[in-house]
């Protein structure tokens, strides 16, 4: 797994490319990585996962540990570029109701989609 940092606006994206995996010795990358900008002070983070290939058990463990530590926080972290197979993944284990994600046209919309908050009571996606 190779992460990319970049910034848009006030938001960080981390694109994603490769299989999330357990990294090499246990070691979850991107956690680290989300914990780090999260001491930062960065609060609206964005993982881009459109050329992820593969995500198994641990790297669906990564993304829920990241979005736990976003919200500890007080922070955002959404979904970007997500694919058939891992939308599949996420409602039949059911995080499907912790993250928001989506299939934004470019990573602008999806940085712009932190102003656009759901409505009390709608389930974000």
């Amino acid at each position: 797994m190779e992460i990319t940092e970049r910034r848009v606006a006030d938001r960080v994206v981390l694109s994603i490319t490769g299989d999330l995996t357990m990294g090499q010795g246990g070691r979850m990358e991107l956690v680290e990585k989300v914990r780090q900008l999260l001491q930062q002070g960065h609060r609206q983070l964005v993982l881009e996962l459109g050329s992820v290939r593969y995500v198994d058990s641990s790297g669906l463990g990564e993304l829920a540990e990241s979005n736990a530590a976003a919200h500890t926080r007080g922070a955002s972290l959404k979904l970007l570029h997500v694919g058939r197979r891992l939308s599949d993944l996420l409602v039949l284990t059911r995080l499907d109701a912790v993250f928001e994600y989506g299939e934004h046209d470019s990573n602008t919309e999806a940085a712009g989609s932190f102003e656009r908050r759901s409505s009390p009571g709608e389930q974000p996606r």
